[in-house]
């Protein structure tokens, strides 16, 4: 039997507003009885992985080691989108014949959104 993803967990100040925006930013809905303790997007969806949402009292300090890595074909205009939603672009790469830019989730979470 071989293992499978099942959850991408965010440690977070408030589940349900992280939530929110990566519903936003993904074109889904953060599934029913999100609270700013619990949230989770996808599962009622029966999308896979799902991203789920804690809040703890004390984030990891540094930066975090797994972030999503999106991709699109028309990734420039996600780029924009996702920075409307309230991210920060923390910068742009072209290294190892891929192309993609990297932000920040409103709680300061790393994410890439790249050219497929």
């Amino acid at each position: 039997m071989s293992l499978t993803i099942d959850n991408v967990t965010y440690d977070c100040a408030n589940a349900g507003a992280l939530a929110q925006f990566y519903a936003q930013l993904l074109e889904r809905t953060v599934d029913p009885e999100a609270s700013e303790f619990f949230a989770t997007v996808g599962q009622t969806e029966g999308a896979s992985p799902v991203l789920m949402f804690i809040q703890v009292p004390d984030k990891t300090p540094g930066k975090n080691v797994i972030h999503l890595d999106l991709h699109a074909p028309d990734w420039r205009e996600h780029v924009d989108r996702a920075i409307g939603l309230g991210a920060k672009h923390i910068g742009d790469f072209d290294e190892y014949g891929q192309q993609w830019a990297t932000l920040a989730d409103p709680e300061g979470n790393l994410f890439d959104i790249g050219k497929e």
